[in-house]
């Protein structure tokens, strides 16, 4: 089952996201998170940028609110979806 939690500042979204894919999409569920797929490798905060670019487009909503929490060297991330 996905990891979404809510706290003060806005939703938080667990995902893993897996870099130098051939296209960027998302791809379903790795264990309790949301699994991601982006092309860019992970240098220099490419395939985080990447993740956080394919988040915002999906949810329509604009890439500032979204931000990584925990996680920016792993490919497990927490992503916070911040409250309006």
């Amino acid at each position: 089952m996905l990891s979404i939690l809510e706290n003060s500042q806005g939703i938080l979204l667990k995902v893993y996201v897996q870099p130098r894919s051939s296209q960027n999409i998302i791809v379903g569920l790795h264990g309790d998170s949301l699994k991601i797929k982006v092309a860019a490798p992970p240098v220099e905060g490419a395939a985080n940028r990447a993740c956080i670019k394919l988040l915002a487009k999906c949810l329509s909503v604009p890439a500032s609110s979204l931000d990584i929490i925990s996680g920016h060297h792993s490919r497990t991330k927490t992503i916070l979806l911040k409250a309006k």
